[in-house]
This record gives structure tokens, sequence and C-alpha cells, in this order.
């Protein structure tokens, strides 16, 4: 049974995380993807966060599944290599500062010209156009721009910024799809794509509601803590022992469930909670009672009461005790690969599910830098062992080419 994307060849142009992102998610797919990296140092993400052993954790999730090869795209000789060397792929992608393709001769002229079926992702803070172009950026200033920190926290408290890439990951699911779209479009028309993908705009899908609510009613949304301001109930309450739960309800009849659960009909009939405006009116009343009636049960209580009347209710994990979430497991939601620097290392599994296809997680991010260079360039060109060593040595110690 063969891959879902078998047979195609992808080379990751990129560093950091939104664009290495959709080359993790084709290379998950089974994508052969070909991860370029910079002689010696490497990789930005290898030093980024946490390490163990030397090995950068994110670093093994975010890469894994790819092949290191290490040149120095600085060079002259790489660059002319770069020409030739992209005929033998169907997908770039690259999140240089725009210009900086073209500064090298490798831009989308030259590089569809060398292979007309070539898709091109491209993939920056704000885009190739615009005055915002040149800028450097990241995905946190995406979450700022396009005001999702502002509507993110407390009223009392400044605007909160996730603490994870949110844009940055919704800018690599993005370019996945964009790159996938223009595959199929392809395989019709013959034709490469040029592909512009700006992280902001990843991020303004997130708050689309909030957009048209603005443009069309003037509704400006603000900081509301676990609360919304289109529905409630909806939020984090503490259980008698300790531990969190999550609840929302978003529809009339979960609502109703919700009030049947924790105060019986009369509660459904109360004026406050009859209809989604009004409950949003007085969600502040609502909360204290809806946590009022969790404080004087366990969690597991909680759940399986609410549960039992049909609410959407769940555990607010953390990380450690999500592994053990019986869902999780059932799933296999968080899988284990078997590394050599580091051993076993549980990671996220390949999503979703698919009924014939089985995508699998072949290895994870390779520990040695350009480890990959000369098996797959004297596959792809046909180098010559000497031909090798004179583009490597300059920039490229031995001992970092097997």
């Amino acid at each position: 049974m063969s891959a879902l994307l078998d047979g195609l060849r992808v080379l990751d142009m990129s560093t950091m995380i939104a664009a290495p992102t959709t080359a993790s998610l084709l290379a998950d797919y089974g994508a052969e993807v070909i991860k370029l990296e910079r002689p010696l140092t490497g990789d930005f993400v290898r030093k980024f966060g946490a390490q163990k052993q030397g090995q950068g954790l994110y670093w093994k999730t975010l890469s894994r599944n790819k092949k290191s090869v290490a040149l120095d795209l600085h060079l002259p000789e790489t660059q002319e290599l770069m020409r030739s060397w992209v005929k033998k792929f169907d997908v770039v992608i690259e999140n240089f500062r725009p210009g900086t393709l073209e500064k090298w001769g490798l831009g989308p002229n030259e590089l569809l010209t060398a292979n007309p079926g070539l898709i091109l992702l491209r993939v920056t803070a704000y885009g190739q156009n615009g005055p915002y172009r040149d800028r450097p950026g990241f995905g946190t200033l995406a979450e700022a721009m396009t005001g999702v920190a502002s509507v993110t926290g407390y009223p009392d408290k400044p605007p909160l910024l996730p603490a994870f890439p949110l844009a940055d990951v919704m800018a690599g699911y993005l370019g996945a799809s964009a790159v996938l779209a223009a595959l199929y479009r392809r395989n019709s028309s013959s034709e490469g794509e040029v592909i512009d993908l700006a992280i902001y705009e990843a991020l303004l899908k997130v708050i689309e509601l909030q957009i048209i609510e603005f443009d069309q009613n003037g509704t400006l949304h603000k900081r509301n803590g676990n609360q919304l301001e289109d529905t409630a109930p909806r939020g984090a309450y503490l259980c008698g022992d300790g531990q969190w739960i999550a609840l929302s309800a978003s529809t009339q009849p979960i609502a109703e469930r919700v009030l049947r659960a924790i105060g019986g009909e009369q509660l459904v009939q109360d004026p406050r909670f009859r209809t989604n405006l009004e409950r949003v009116e007085h969600a502040d009343a609502l909360d204290s009672m809806i946590s009022d009636w969790c404080n004087k049960r366990a969690r597991n209580e909680a759940i399986a009461e609410l549960s039992q009347m049909g609410c959407a209710v769940g555990p607010l994990e953390t990380v450690d005790s999500m592994f053990d979430n019986p869902q999780v497991k059932a799933r296999e939601s968080v899988t284990t690969v078997s590394d050599p620097d580091l051993g076993p290392v549980r990671m996220t599994n390949i999503f979703p599910k698919f009924s014939n296809a089985t995508p699998t997680l072949r290895a994870a991010g390779p520990a040695l830098i350009g480890g990959d260079t000369v098996d797959v360039l004297q596959h792809d060109l046909g180098l010559s062992e000497e031909m090798l060593r004179n583009l490597l040595m300059p920039k490229t110690s031995s001992d970092n080419v097997k």
C-alpha cells in the first residue's frame, strides 16, 4: 500500500517554524522531503527551545521524515548547482526575505524556466508586496497585527500573545493545502505555480467572524477571559478535587442540557438564561452557578453527570496528563518513534487518519547536519566524489557529510 504522496519530491529551503511545518506535513503524507541546511551550524530550530543530549527537541518532531543536505546558498557554485537540481523536484519551499532568491539568481523566473512544472511556495511574515514587505517578522507579529492578541486575555490585563506558535502552525497548514491545490491543477495544466503566503493572512481566518461583524455592525470585540461574547456558557471550571473541566454550550439544545444538569427545569426556564442573548448578558451569573456546582464534585464525577445529560464537556488536561487521556491513547494521537540519538521519543502522530492509505513516521529529525548530502546529490545529479568534495569542503567539514 503506497503512501498518499508517494513519488512527490520536495526541497525544503526554509527555516524556523511556518514554512518547515508545510514541509513536515508533506513528509508525513509520504513525500520525499530534502531539508536544505546551512553547513556546520545547520537549521536555527536545531538550537531553538529545549534540548536533550545536545539535540533540539523541536527539531526532532518538526523535521521528522526529512533528509538533511548541507549547502551554502551564498556560494556561486551552489547557486549554479541549484539551477540544475531544481529540475528533480515537484515542490520548493522557501522563506527568505523577499528579493533574496532573486539576488542569488534563483528567483521564480529562473526556477520555473529550469522546471516549468515546479510549485514554488514562498512564505514570509507579510508577503511579497506591500509596505511591510521588507520587514523581518515572526508569527508573534502576525498574532499582534491581526487583532488576535487584542481580544485574548482578560479585560483588566494587557493583550495576551499565545504561548505557542499559533500563527506559524496555521500558516504551515495553509501552505500545505495551497501546495496540494497547485499540484492538483498541475495534473491537468502541466503548469507550475508561485504561491505567495503571508503568515499574518493565515491567522485572519481565525478571526473572520469578528472581521465581518465589525464591517457590517461596527462590533469591536474586547478581551473577555474564557467567556465568549457570542455564546454562553463557555469556560474552564475548577472542580472539588483541584482539577479542571472545560465546557461549551454553543447551541440552544446544549445550553439547555447544561442548565438542566446543574439546576433542573427551573433553571432552564429562568428568564435570564432562556435565550443565547440573555445568557451572554448574564454570563457572569451563569458562570458562578456552574463553578459552584463543579466545586461540589470531583472532576470525573462532574464530567460523568454532564456527559450523561448530553453536555459538551471534557477534562482540561496539562501536557503530562494528556498522555494518559483515554481518548488520546485509544486513537494513538501520540506515538513513539525510535531515534538513534535519544532512543524512544514520543511525539504527535500523523493526522488525520485515512481508511486506505497508511502514512507512517519513518524517523525523527536527523541528528547529523548534511548527513544525506552525498547520497542525495550523487543520486540526483550523478556528481563524482571529487566534485562533491570541491563543492562541500570550503564550508563543510568531513564530519558533517556521510
